[in-house]
């Protein structure tokens, strides 16, 4: 067992472009930054300019292997007739995609995602498992044609994993069979210089069906419905890489980093391999250059390989002082600092002629990882990490990519501004690796990812066979070879389960053998193994559990020492939320039919096809209805009576549900026991429309459950415990922040002010927590409704305006039966019903859009102010605004005009008379289609408005 404190010094290197660097939110009226495009693929994954993304050109031609009945050696024969195939072109990532990804670019099955569409189009499976529709049960081909390297360049086909397995086939010959070629991220490479032809080449590979329970792959497991190809197919570039004699690969750095920062030891890493009959001499070199034009650093030596070989060359800063850097710019989560990014480029050359050349960026910083607060329930303590020997509350969500597996970076540059402006600082992969750009992306813009294998499926089988002991190796080091080059990858994890002995000796050679350098997990519950110890993790709950729960500290599953499902914010939970989220009606419009509608808001037992799968239970682990949510809605706020205030009092719900999350981990991380260190929403997004964990739906909706994390992470806040009743403070930023009081005012549901009290001057150092700053007196009658509403002011001027809507008669938890659950069993709801009947409210907006030279498209900013206007004193509940096209008197166009590029740094704000906010939103003119920008107002109990924007 390794020591519980390990630390790790990581010069991550992010191969290829990087996206633009984004701001975090601002102060109460910032703008939020978005990112809303970005650049196309353009630079290969290896960042190696002897290799190239084959169907780059020309694409690819796609069909069913019950179509296409000829062989694989007549297939792959230059000039194969293939009318009547699927022309398919390589997605944002480089590759050609999935089987239905290829259907779906050729016009099948329209708006796939409405309804039951895609279960019409293609059928449903219910099972994790085997494919068995018979469209999708057989094999698949995949063909490209491409041209020869000049005469005298070797060439080797890379293949960077398949979603099933593979019989590849070149110009007629058999170049691997299905039993090497597999494993979803599992890299193989085949030299087939003597089978290329001068006058063009064919590749086709035969992808056989993917079965995640018994093959390395991946899978959706409960996420959503299970995409009917099993996402069968090619989700990362297929390549060429040509060159003669000499070739420059696997280019990367290693760093030792001081422990103050104050230095920063490189190693530069590359390989060079010789594809001539004799030996070769050649000079190899690496420039080392700083973020902003700094002066580079330049480092070669000859090196010599034999014919056939590869070598590896390093350079050393023992040999080459140079490598040294005295006060390196440091690279930073988004929320601490800036994200500098110095550039590595290495090369092979003879004569003075440079053979071929790498190109990639890296930034330095250290992540430090261990077991601390060790308590009654966790003797041996909970997972913690530093960032650059920060102390950091990890604060994230469960990252779920397109349902077909398409990659856009204009579609993550988007998300990155959503999750920026939230005020996340984590994404975690669960089995999801994904191409080069996305981590580019998360480098440039300073969010932290944390990685990991599947759960519940053939990663977590105890008994491989000797060929499947290699290919989790190969993955593991194919993995390591992909994370290691960015700075935003800070650690690794096993899931559900910690694994075996031999799957961990296997693992971690592959990443000890691609140099991947960042603290390994053995589970992401309370689970150990051999080599790394105690994961410190926790897992659950999944499904609704009311906003006080997440405040809970007294509760270990004390016959579960995984502590799964075990109570609020204590230690590091690498996976929980309540349960469904409701999108807008703008939103839910798009994708669901007047029957899914109607059944969303009269039917909680009913099956949700935009849940999952699962049915109709809703106990347990089945999460196929609504039914925990839905019930919770009734009895807290009262039964629905219509669809548009099922919507309205769930966006109320989720938002308290959320906000409460997220707070009570920041609240609870000063405690000396079990301290909460992390907790990672799950999930954050969904690769297609969705009712089922998300925080925004896949078209970018931002609903209640978005706004209610966001308030949460605002990087200077004031929050109200539901534990203690009292106001805490805290500082998420990198800097100290002075001359701060807060305001705590307790009102009753007709508006009267029950209780006012405002702090003394204060000052929060970076990172810190502030507790028992205020206790706000609340009424003491039983069933109650009341309002807390935190007014935080720096020097005077208002930066955060917190509000909480709670009850006298509380949420009450059965403990006894909801430890171990994915859900909450409760002896009784809190008494909230009382806000149904708030007095109607009457609010004013004024709006003007400017020009904004943003990143990434991001070209218009809408700035928004909303005041209470009501002439007496009444609250106006959850006001939203919303960005419309709209027509030059005002009024909204019909249809859908919700502008959706829009990106808000606040909404869903709650206001007393007199009182204002103003929210802001960037978003791209070009989805205003010519109309003019209007925007909308309403609340809970405040009628629509339109103003123009």
């Amino acid at each position: 067992m390794v020591p519980h404190r390990r630390r790790f010094a990581v010069a991550a290197l992010a191969l290829g472009l990087g996206a633009l660097s984004l701001q975090p939110p601002g102060a109460l009226a910032a703008a939020p930054a978005s990112p809303l495009t970005a650049s196309p693929h353009a630079d290969p994954p290896t960042g190696s300019s002897a290799v190239a993304d084959l169907g780059a050109t020309g694409g690819w031609k796609v069909l069913s292997s019950a179509t296409a009945t000829q062989t694989g050696a007549q297939i792959s024969t230059p000039g194969f007739g293939t009318a009547g195939w699927l022309s398919v072109s390589n997605d944002g990532g480089g590759a050609p995609g999935t089987e239905i990804a290829a259907l779906l670019q050729n016009g099948d099955c329209p708006n796939v995602f409405f309804a039951t569409t895609m279960k019409t189009c293609y059928g449903q499976l219910t099972k994790v498992g085997a494919d068995t529709l018979a469209q999708f049960s057989v094999p698949w081909w995949y063909r490209t044609d491409f041209a020869s390297p000049p005469a005298g360049q070797s060439a080797r086909l890379v293949l960077n994993g398949v979603i099933g397995s593979a019989d590849v086939w070149l110009n007629g010959t058999k170049v691997a069979a299905a039993s090497t070629v597999t494993g979803g991220y599992a890299k193989n490479i085949f030299d087939v210089t003597k089978l290329l032809r001068a006058a063009g080449n064919s590749l086709a590979v035969e992808v056989h069906p993917n079965n995640p329970t018994t093959m390395l792959t991946v899978d959706d497991v409960d996420w959503s419905q299970i995409p009917p190809d099993n996402n069968t197919g090619i989700q990362f570039p297929v390549q060429l890489e040509t060159g003669s004699p000499l070739i420059d690969g696997d280019a990367h750095l290693v760093q030792n980093t001081a422990a103050d920062l104050s230095s920063s030891a490189l190693t530069v890493k590359t390989t060079v391999t010789n594809t001539s009959s004799a030996a070769q001499t050649g000079t190899v070199s690496a420039t080392v250059t700083p973020p902003n034009g700094g002066a580079p650093i330049t480092v070669s030596q000859n090196v010599t390989v034999a014919a056939g070989a590869t070598k590896s060359v390093s350079f050393t800063p023992a040999a080459f002082p140079a490598l040294t850097l005295a006060a390196p710019q440091i690279w930073w989560p988004y929320q601490l600092g800036a994200q500098p990014l110095y550039t590595l480029a290495t090369s092979v050359a003879q004569g003075g002629t440079v053979l071929n050349s790498t190109s990639s960026t890296f930034g330095i910083r250290t992540v430090d990882s261990s077991l601390v607060g060790p308590s009654s329930g966790v003797p041996q303590g909970v997972r913690s990490f530093k960032v650059n020997n920060v102390p950091l509350v990890v604060r994230g969500g469960g990252w779920s990519p397109d349902l077909f597996l398409r990659y856009d970076p204009a579609d993550t540059a988007q998300q990155i501004g959503l999750l920026k402006s939230m005020g996340v600082n984590t994404v975690r992969l669960e089995g999801h690796f994904m191409p080069a750009d996305w981590y580019r992306q998360m480098d440039a813009a300073g969010i932290l990812v944390n990685a990991g294998f599947q759960c519940c499926d053939f990663w977590e089988a105890t008994s491989y066979t000797a060929a499947q002991q290699s290919l989790y190796q190969l993955t593991a080091q194919t993995v390591g070879q992909q994370l290691r080059d960015h700075p935003s990858v800070f650690s690794f994890q096993w899931s559900d389960n910690a694994p075996t002995a031999t799957q961990e000796s296997l693992a971690l050679a592959g990443f000890a053998a691609a140099d991947l350098n960042v603290p390994f997990i053995s589970s992401a519950e309370y689970n150990s193994s051999p080599k790394l110890g105690v994961s410190g993790e926790k897992e659950g709950p999944y499904d609704w559990v009311p906003p006080n729960y997440w405040y809970d500290t007294a509760h270990y599953a004390t016959g579960d020492a995984t502590q799964t499902n075990a109570g609020g914010a204590w230690g590091f939970d690498s996976e929980q939320g309540s349960g469904n989220t409701i999108p807008t009606l703008d939103s839910i419009n798009r994708f669901l039919s007047a029957a899914d509608q109607s059944a969303l808001w009269q039917s909680p037992g009913a099956n949700q096809y935009h849940d999952n799968y699962e049915g109709t239970k809703h106990t347990g682990y089945a999460f196929g209805t609504n039914y925990n949510l839905d019930t919770a809605i009734t009895n807290r706020y009262g039964a629905p009576t219509s669809l548009g205030q099922y919507v309205e009092e769930a966006q109320l719900q989720n938002y308290e549900s959320t906000r409460a999350q997220f707070e009570a981990y920041i609240a609870h991380s000063t405690n000396s026991s079990a301290p909460s260190t992390g907790t990672v929403y799950w999930q954050l997004n969904k690769g297609w429309p969705t009712l089922l964990w998300s925080l925004y739906n896949n078209d970018d909706d931002q609903a209640g459950a978005y706004f209610g994390a966001q308030r949460a992470n605002r990087p200077l806040h004031a929050l109200y415990t539901l534990d203690s009743h009292t106001v805490t403070l805290d500082n998420l930023g990198g800097a100290t922040r002075s001359g701060l009081t807060v305001e705590a005012k307790v009102y009753s549901t007709a508006g009267a002010l029950l209780n006012d009290q405002t702090s003394g001057t204060l000052s929060l150092a970076p990172q810190q927590v502030l507790g028992k700053v205020l206790t706000p007196v609340l009424p003491k009658t039983a069933g109650t409704t009341y309002f807390v509403e935190l007014l935080l002011r720096q020097n005077g001027t208002l930066v955060d305006r917190n509000t909480y809507w709670d009850s006298t008669t509380p949420d009450a938890v059965n403990w006894t039966r909801t430890i171990g659950q994915p859900q909450a069993s409760m002896n009784s709801y809190a008494d909230l019903k009382a806000l149904r009947s708030l007095p109607q409210a009457t609010v004013s907006a004024t709006a003007t859009t400017t020009d904004q030279a943003g990143p990434n498209g991001a070209d218009k900013l809408v700035t928004v102010t909303v005041t209470n206007t009501a002439s007496t004193p009444t609250v106006g509940l959850l006001l939203r605004a919303d960005l419309r096209r709209g027509t030059g008197a005002g009024a909204e166009l019909a249809g859908d005009n919700q502008v959706r590029s829009a990106i808000w740094g606040d909404n869903d704000v709650t206001l007393w008379p007199g009182e204002s906010e103003t929210l802001t939103a960037s978003y791209r003119s070009s989805d205003l289609q010519g109309a003019t920008p209007v925007v909308s107002v309403s609340g809970s109990n405040a009628a629509k408005i339109d103003v123009l924007g």
